[in-house]
């Protein structure tokens, strides 16, 4: 039976579906494979990704969402469809209510462009929510509550802080730095310092395998193979956790300076608040080993990472959805 409500966490890495009552149904990458030569889909998600780097001139694999936002909204479109589809089915009997999650940030235009493609998609009624007040909900934090709940939400394209009280959002700020951009940076390093060309997802990889957002005494090693761009052959070599440290200091700078900025905006009862309860860290970057002590050092204020981080903003549409009354002034725009 196609589900009558469905949430999309539409992230700059991946997107998210979760349907009430059976959780979430859809984790695949956000990535579109477009044919060059009449511009038509030719995969979306998972087969897209992997032909990230292996298409030939004929195919180029794009990601529609840059930042946190819609960048080609046709592919965009599409893809939401593809979601749809895969939940619900290409024939179906009725429409599905969508909530889809926004960035904190997003200017009117763009939610107006992500409603509409949402719409265009096949959807009945199209909701847009605040990426941190859906992480909040799906990490279990009382929003509704008069008390002040801080989240960092760290995405693929972005990093949004908010502080919510009473269902809404007091106090927030976003940087265009995320997964994406921490994994650059690493590429960049081994670019720099080793003169070997290494593609996204070895750099993702050694994010996770060996990323730390402190220095460690006991460093990991991570033996990876690139392209060395002088000689144009492959070439092995070896990249240790402190060196990984550095080469992404600079963007983990401008997440702090974010928190800190939502930090001095908080009105003083609700800071108080949030000193007692610390601040809840969500998203795919928020599990960078270490990055919850640094937030700590940094600020004096306790951080702690969700449980299920990943998948917080997911089930944060799902609770959103069944309970509409509940969360309906956190429903920023409906249609």
């Amino acid at each position: 039976m196609s589900p009558r409500k469905i949430g999309i966490d539409l992230g700059t890495a991946n997107t998210l579906v979760f349907v009430p009552g059976k959780g979430i149904v859809v984790n695949e990458p956000s990535v579109v494979a477009v044919s060059v030569w009449d511009n038509s889909i030719m995969a979306v998600g998972a087969e897209a990704k992997r032909m990230i780097g292996m298409t030939p001139d004929s195919i180029v694999a794009h990601r529609p969402l840059k930042d946190g936002v819609i960048a080609d909204y046709r592919i965009t479109e599409s893809m939401i469809k593809y979601f749809i589809n895969k939940v619900s089915g290409r024939i179906r009997l009725f429409k599905p209510e969508v909530m889809v999650s926004v960035p904190a940030g997003i200017t009117s235009t763009e939610r107006r462009a992500v409603i509409q493609s949402t719409m265009n998609a096949g959807a009945k009624a199209a909701y847009v929510v605040k990426e941190p007040v859906l992480a909040a909900i799906g990490a279990g934090v009382p929003i509704n509550s008069p008390s002040g709940n801080m989240v960092v939400d760290i995405g693929g394209g972005t990093t949004e802080v908010a502080v919510i009280s009473l269902g809404g959002i007091v106090a927030s700020a976003s940087t265009r730095v995320g997964g994406d951009k921490i994994d650059k940076a690493i590429s960049d390093y081994i670019k720099s310092h080793y003169n070997l060309a290494i593609g996204e997802r070895t750099a993702e990889d050694i994010k996770l395998s060996i990323g730390s957002a402190l220095p460690q005494k006991d460093e990991g090693v991570y033996e990876l193979r690139g392209r060395n761009l002088s000689t144009g052959l492959p070439n092995n070599i070896q990249v240790k956790t402190n060196e990984i440290t550095n080469a992404i200091s600079d963007q983990l700078k401008s997440v702090v300076y974010t928190v800190k900025t939502v930090l001095r905006e908080t009105p003083p009862e609700l800071a108080a608040d949030i000193m007692d309860k610390g601040m809840i860290m969500t998203g795919g970057g928020s599990l960078l080993s270490h990055i919850d002590d640094l937030i700590t050092e940094a600020t004096g204020v306790p951080a702690y990472v969700a449980d299920d981080a990943l998948l917080c903003v997911a089930k944060g549409t799902g609770v959103a959805l069944e309970n509409l009354e509940t969360y309906k002034r956190s429903v920023m725009n409906k249609k």
